[in-house]
């Protein structure tokens, strides 16, 4: 944490109820971001890697055999993520 960041000096233990639960509900907020954020780079990478084994794009876009190839990996991730949850929903019911 950036030690300079105004928020840095503020002594939590002096906030409202209110005040404190809006701030924690900022921080569940943030941390879902950042672990989208980190799922969209893990499939990035993994399909970047899976489908363009030369390590790059050639004219500005994907060819005619790496689009399908990245469409198709997105796709089976996201079909793998929905039976997880749906697996996790199911358990917590």
């Amino acid at each position: 944490m950036d030690l300079s960041s105004p928020l840095a000096n503020v002594d939590v233990s002096k906030l409202s109820d209110r005040d404190k639960q809006e701030l924690q509900q900022f921080v569940v907020n943030e941390s879902q971001k950042a672990r989208i954020q980190s799922s969209i780079h893990s499939l990035t990478d993994t399909c970047f890697k899976k489908c363009i084994p030369a390590g790059g794009v050639k004219n500005g876009k994907l060819d005619k055999y790496e689009e399908p190839c990245v469409r198709q990996c997105v796709d089976r991730f996201l079909d793998a993520n929905l039976v997880v949850l749906r697996e996790l929903e199911r358990l917590r019911g």
